[in-house]
């Protein structure tokens, strides 16, 4: 459930604008009068990373519609900030000592990684009541993005470098579906990656989706981006419109 690609990554810069709120302690970036909303499904870092909160914001202004990051981990992420590793480009690989001192540090806290999420999707839609809702779920949460695809929580998904899944529950995906890929990433590989867009594409039911691949990037480039490189820094952002615009055309469009 876990790889070294997992824990490296950079805290972007800046202060987050939105609020804790009182829907299982999530994080909320508001718009007034929003009838459609987004749940930001982080990576293992959770809400201790300002990341997850920034992009929130940026997706809050950008679509105009209320913005959620679930606290997922009830405050104790699998990976402490201090814990992260600065990221390379494509093609590093790490020691049989870095995957021991990962499953280490993560093995006693992945239970967590499932706790809060669907309560959350539950009173999220018993307490509010959006049009549409829709998700954008990185690693860990790119996995749990297509799990919920398939159950009619959400309408539209993107799901960036996920983490582990099936391809039974690809196929299972009952809604329109955005994908971001990295080109190196030991999860999602090249083959995989291959054969799920084939898989979409061979379905007779007309379900949306797309897949966009990103040069010189790992696993996890989306959330937890070293804008240092100018090839990360680059793709990062266009991850940002390439979500933008998907929720744009599935989710708070009039249509």
């Amino acid at each position: 459930m876990s790889c070294p690609d997992c824990f490296r990554g950079a805290a972007l810069s800046g202060e987050p604008k939105g609020t804790i709120s009182d829907v299982n302690g999530a994080y909320l970036a508001s718009r007034p009068s929003s009838s459609r909303a987004v749940v930001l499904l982080s990576d293992i870092f959770g809400l201790d990373l300002p990341n997850p909160k920034l992009q929130a914001d940026f997706f809050s202004e950008q679509l105009g519609c209320d913005v959620w990051v679930p606290n997922m981990f009830n405050g104790n992420a699998p990976v402490r900030p201090e814990q992260m590793r600065m990221p390379e480009r494509a093609g590093q690989r790490f020691s049989l000592w870095d995957w021991i001192k990962i499953i280490w540090v993560a093995l006693p806290t992945l239970p967590a990684i499932y706790r809060n999420r669907a309560s959350f999707i539950d009173k999220l839609k018993s307490t509010k009541k959006y049009d549409k809702i829709g998700a954008v779920g990185y690693c860990f949460g790119g996995a749990t993005a297509i799990k919920f695809g398939a159950t009619g929580l959400f309408d539209t998904i993107v799901v960036c470098h996920p983490a582990k899944f099936s391809m039974d529950e690809l196929k299972a995906i009952k809604v329109p579906s955005s994908w971001v890929c990295a080109e190196d990433d030991m999860i999602f590989g090249h083959d995989f990656r291959l054969k799920a867009e084939a898989a979409m594409a061979g379905r007779k039911d007309g379900v949306a989706y797309e897949f966009r691949d990103y040069k010189g990037t790992t696993h996890g480039f989306a959330a937890r981006p070293n804008t240092d490189y100018p090839e990360v820094k680059e793709a990062y952002e266009d991850t940002l419109q390439q979500t933008v615009e998907w929720f744009k055309k599935t989710l708070t469009s009039s249509s």
